[in-house]
């Protein structure tokens, strides 16, 4: 299975996995809902990538972005969640240091 990666205008580490068109002059986005490119931005055109079960990806499950693919034509890659909480109380330990 073949698709494009995009990378978002209006979020870092946002991406968007395309299925190749079976038509070379297809327009792929036309697929992506309005809703979906209006919160992703401008696309930036990353890379061509070709998928099969024992790839692996570095953020997400090549199975479930395959499955995406196969139903919706796409698959949208959220940036990470922050491993530190900014708003969260300091342990007991470090407050004042």
């Amino acid at each position: 299975m073949h698709c494009d990666i995009y990378r978002s205008s209006k979020k870092d580490e946002m991406y968007l996995y395309v299925a190749t068109p079976a038509q070379e002059n297809t327009d792929p986005f036309e697929i992506i809902p309005e809703a979906v490119r209006q919160a992703f931005g401008k696309p930036t055109f990353v890379m061509h990538l070709e998928l099969h079960e024992q790839r692996k990806l570095a953020r997400v499950n090549v199975l479930h972005v395959m499955d995406s693919l196969q139903t919706k034509g796409f698959f949208m890659q959220m940036p990470p969640e922050g491993l530190i909480n900014p708003n969260a109380v300091e342990p007991e330990g470090l407050r004042g240091a």
